[in-house]
């Protein structure tokens, strides 16, 4: 994220513990009552978990799953970037409702592209400062929905405490300020301090460190200023020791992202590292045992990840080369009247728009179509729903409201090729069911859904991963953004209560959390 790639280490003066939500954070239900603590473990897979305790290098996992219910096979959001899957989770519901389409995207209304921080090379064509103030200001301010409660507000309404560690989606009822150091404001648009609304504790690395003055931590410009591992536990066992823990508690932990995109999925040794991380918060109880009678533990990744294929195997679907017909716009460029073509690249999926051309977007779906690196390409006409694969140029189109129901009771009309999206039906029995792209129909609706334009939604074959012009590439590591199975299904693990969500997708958590809070 951008906030990995500007900030460094700032010195803060120390704020007083009450401004910061230190002293109004402890849990108003009480001692007696068990907190959910929800622990985010950013790119996390249930083969890791499986490998790792085979290999006996991840007795706490081991711990936890022998002790509580492990799931694994959760849906996730689409596209399967965090941003986007936190937006999910936090308010319940896919990007249809919630806005925010991906971690890059296009905004009609703003005329600009935005992008809250794909990658080093990217963030500086499109610009720091524009980055920096969608970060910071305009994804939990503006973007994020204002209409749609988060889990933060609706706990606020019911007078119960809640708080957040390092993670990005964090709009509350409480008010904080975000601390910017003169070297970032000078090159920016940013003031010395912004104000945002969060949840009663919020800590989010240098910017917003409550225990500032009270324990030193891992945020330096050497330790991504903050938003790491280590910063997110240490800041938790500090709740827990000091018996501060709010009713609710949001812990992101970034660590094993990072590294398997360039090593690939199949490493394990961060994971490793997390399990004694997980370890330790559990012993901050006085013991793992006690831990579990004290609080809910709920534990997930967000993403899969795909193996990219190495570089001698032409990984990189370059959107630009197969765009050449039309003026693509580049990234930074403004934007003209001559631009016909807008790329926002998600790694293994993108949004493709169509700004000013005569073209429809069925010649631009012909046009990508034709690469077999590309899986398949969908868009939106009228009531429907179109998806047309790659290479086969076998079609598909859907709608909701029709006669067959799928495993998550909604209803959908389909036509044409069901191998397009792997469904499966019997119209017998007036049901649908899917194979390769779980919830394939309302997770593509969700993202065709998520903002206004002319747009086509184009992921890419397992291997291969899109881009643009500056887009980061992971050639022989790891990738996700894209529809598929192996980047969308995750592991979840609940220690503390009996209970279980109604359905295993992320959307459904939030529900299940409102509940056991009741």
């Amino acid at each position: 994220m951008i906030l990995l790639l500007v900030f460094g280490c700032q010195k803060q003066e120390s704020k007083q513990l009450k401004d910061q939500g230190l002293m109004q954070t402890k849990a108003v239900k009480g001692d007696k009552s068990k907190k959910i603590i929800y622990l985010m473990i950013d790119s996390l897979m249930s083969q890791s978990i499986d490998e790792g305790i085979k290999q006996k290098v991840l007795p706490t996992f081991q711990f936890l799953i022998e002790h509580g219910q492990y799931y694994k096979d959760m849906v996730s959001s689409f596209p399967t970037m965090s941003v986007t899957i936190d937006s999910s989770l936090i308010t319940g519901d896919y990007p249809s409702a919630h806005q925010v389409p991906g971690l890059i995207w296009y905004s009609a209304a703003e005329k600009k592209v935005i992008n809250y921080g794909t990658g080093p090379m990217e963030v500086l064509k499109h610009g720091v400062d524009p980055v920096l103030v969608d970060t910071l200001i305009n994804l939990n301010g503006k973007h994020l929905n204002p209409k749609l409660p988060t889990i933060f507000e609706d706990l606020a309404r019911r007078g119960l405490k809640t708080g957040i560690i390092n993670g990005l989606i964090y709009r509350g009822t409480a008010d904080h300020t975000l601390s910017i150091p003169p070297w970032v404001q000078d090159p920016t648009s940013l003031p010395k301090e912004v104000q945002v609304k969060g949840p009663d504790f919020l800590a989010l690395g240098s910017l917003s460190n409550p225990l500032k003055g009270i324990k030193k931590l891992p945020e330096g410009i050497t330790r991504r200023m903050g938003l790491n591992n280590q910063y997110s536990v240490e800041m938790l066992q500090y709740l827990i020791r000091e018996n501060r823990l709010p009713d609710f508690l949001y812990v992101y932990l970034p660590d094993i992202d990072q590294r398997l995109h360039k090593k690939g999925p199949s490493d394990l040794k961060v994971v490793k590292e997390v399990d004694s991380q997980l370890r330790s918060v559990l012993q901050a109880f006085g013991s793992p045992e006690e831990a579990l009678n004290k609080a809910v533990f709920i534990l997930s990744g967000d993403s899969g990840m795909t193996q990219i294929l190495p570089a001698n195997e032409n990984p990189v679907v370059d959107l630009p080369s197969l765009l050449k017909d039309y003026r693509v716009l580049g990234p930074g460029e403004p934007i003209k009247d001559e631009t016909e073509i807008i790329l926002a690249v998600n790694e293994t999926m993108a949004y493709v728009y169509k700004h000013k051309t005569d073209k429809s977007l069925r010649n631009i779906t012909d046009l990508l179509a034709a690469d077999p690196r590309v899986d398949f390409i969908s868009w939106k006409e009228k009531d429907w729903i179109y998806a047309v694969q790659g290479q086969t140029a076998k079609e598909l189109r859907f709608k909701t409201n029709g006669d067959l129901t799928d495993p998550y009771k909604q209803k959908w009309a389909v036509e044409g090729n069901l191998g397009v999206l792997d469904l499966n039906t019997d119209p017998s029995k007036g049901s649908l069911g899917y194979g390769q792209y779980p919830d394939a129909l309302q997770r593509l609706s969700g993202a065709l859904n998520s903002h206004q334009g002319e747009f086509l939604v184009v992921t890419a074959k397992p291997g291969y991963e899109l881009a643009d012009r500056s887009s980061p590439k992971h050639k022989g590591g790891g990738g996700h953004g894209s529809i598929r199975q192996q980047e969308s299904l995750i592991p979840l693990i609940i220690c503390g209560t009996d209970q279980k969500p109604q359905y295993l997708r992320i959307i459904d958590l939030k529900p299940f959390i409102l509940k056991l809070l009741k």
